[in-house]
């Protein structure tokens, strides 16, 4: 590789919110940037930068030169325990932007070599779980750097969690109280969210489904998908044939949308090492 090369090869940033589907989708994402010529840093918190240690062994994230695994602190207390964290706390902890200096300083590590090497070429782009946006957007701008969102949930559900502040804003949620779990009130038709049809409000994911204004997880939700439309793109793991209509008015609603599912049969194509 000459040097022309090496100044030129892209590296991305992979960030996933930490917990074990998102961390496990973002990797298989993240191993096909690398087979198409990426430079990797997959960034996991500590916690689960020592889970996968423990569970693997000590040599277990040394990856290769292109491939390197690094973790930031999440704010959260010490846990021994060998299991995803309170999802309520890390969102949370997330929403208190705990992530973004630690996140930053990390990319100043990375960017810090002013001589462009094959083993630490400059950060190039970002590619942040939507989950994180609230501060990997910020990240982004601070370095002048593209970022990308990948949703490892369906289509359908992304247009329904983009939708819930419309939900509020129609009076819909959160719920007047608990009698709304059993009453009928879930039966509420939803007609007017862009490629989907014949929607109850049940069929919405489920966030909203509480009597507190307040909710943390609740809110973080809508502020992370808030900020979706910030975004050099969106990549959703999904495919064309399966949500072809939801994905085309999500086009309409955001910049650059695609689909890249599923991860795995885009993996198993690639071929064995010798």
């Amino acid at each position: 590789m000459d040097s022309t090369e090496v100044a030129t090869k892209p590296h991305a940033v992979c960030i996933p919110f930490p917990a074990q589907s998102h961390i496990k989708a973002m990797l298989k994402f993240a191993k096909l940037l690398h087979h198409r010529g990426f430079h990797i840093t997959f960034v996991n918190t500590e916690f689960n930068h020592k889970r996968f240690l423990k569970s693997l062994g000590p040599n277990s994230l040394d990856g290769l030169p292109d491939f390197q695994f690094e973790g930031i602190p999440d704010s959260l207390p010490d846990s021994d325990e060998d299991a995803t964290q309170d999802v309520t706390l890390l969102c949370e902890s997330i929403r208190k932007q705990n992530f973004l200096a630690p996140f930053l300083a990390l990319l100043a590590k990375l960017n810090n070599d002013p001589i462009s090497t094959s083993s630490n070429p400059p950060v190039t782009c970002i590619v942040s779980d939507g989950g994180m946006s609230t501060f990997t957007i910020i990240a982004a701008e601070e370095i002048e750097a593209p970022i990308v969102l990948f949703y490892t949930i369906a289509a359908c559900s992304f247009m329904g969690i983009k939708q819930l502040r419309t939900v509020v804003e129609k009076g819909l949620a959160p719920l007047k109280d608990e009698s709304c779990f059993t009453n009928g009130y879930l039966d509420t038709v939803i007609d007017w969210i862009p490629g989907m049809r014949d929607i109850r409000l049940r069929d919405l994911p489920t966030f909203f489904r509480t009597t507190n204004p307040d909710d943390i997880v609740f809110n973080f939700i809508m502020e992370e998908t808030d900020r979706a439309h910030e975004a050099s793109a969106i990549i959703i793991h999904t495919f064309d044939a399966l949500e072809s209509d939801v994905l085309d008015a999500l086009s309409f609603m955001l910049p650059r949308v695609y689909a890249i599912g599923p991860l795995q049969l885009h993996l198993n194509e690639i071929p064995e090492p010798l």
